[in-house]
């Protein structure tokens, strides 16, 4: 029985390494919210991953009786470091919102980083199509956050996707 306390302790090591991030206190958060408050009541998208590799997603829709979709994932460090590097690439981290559109009755979006000893929290409005960003009075920097939020939503569509498959592929 010894071995086998051995033998399952040395799994969780193992897993255990391979949701951290490489240094334990170098931080890391990101979390996406897209929302409003309408005529079916709020209706949102909110994604958060954490530094244990926790990633959160849930959608609320009150649309003919749509119910809230929730789901709970942990991933591993490869793809924490994936999704660091999706972040840096951006260079979102050198934005600033502040000429961006603020949010209105269509609706609000939110994207909060924690890199390191880096926190930044974006605010705007929904964007509705590529010309929002172009007509905005900051168009660089807003393209730079419509693309890694398409990047992002794309990311996690993907894990949602692969984790919770009705059918696994076999």
């Amino acid at each position: 029985s010894g071995e086998a306390f051995f033998c399952s302790y040395s799994r969780i090591a193992q897993f255990l390494d391979l949701i951290m991030v490489d240094n334990p206190s170098d931080e890391f958060y990101v979390r996406y919210y897209i929302g409003h408050k309408g005529q079916h009541g709020h209706e949102f998208l909110e994604f958060e991953f954490r530094r244990d590799g926790r990633l959160r997603y849930a959608n609320g829709s009150n649309y003919r009786s749509d119910s809230l979709i929730r789901k709970e994932v942990y991933v591993n460090k490869i793809v924490l470091k994936e999704l660091r590097r999706i972040i840096e690439e951006s260079e979102m981290m050198k934005e600033d919102d502040k000429e961006w559109p603020v949010p209105d009755k269509i609706g609000r979006q939110e994207l909060e980083i924690v890199l390191g000893n880096e926190h930044i929290s974006f605010t705007t409005s929904k964007i509705g199509s590529f010309l929002d960003v172009q007509n905005s009075n900051d168009p660089n920097g807003l393209r730079v956050f419509y693309y890694l939020v398409q990047d992002l939503k794309c990311f996690v569509f993907s894990l949602i996707g692969l984790h919770f498959r009705i059918k696994p592929v076999q």
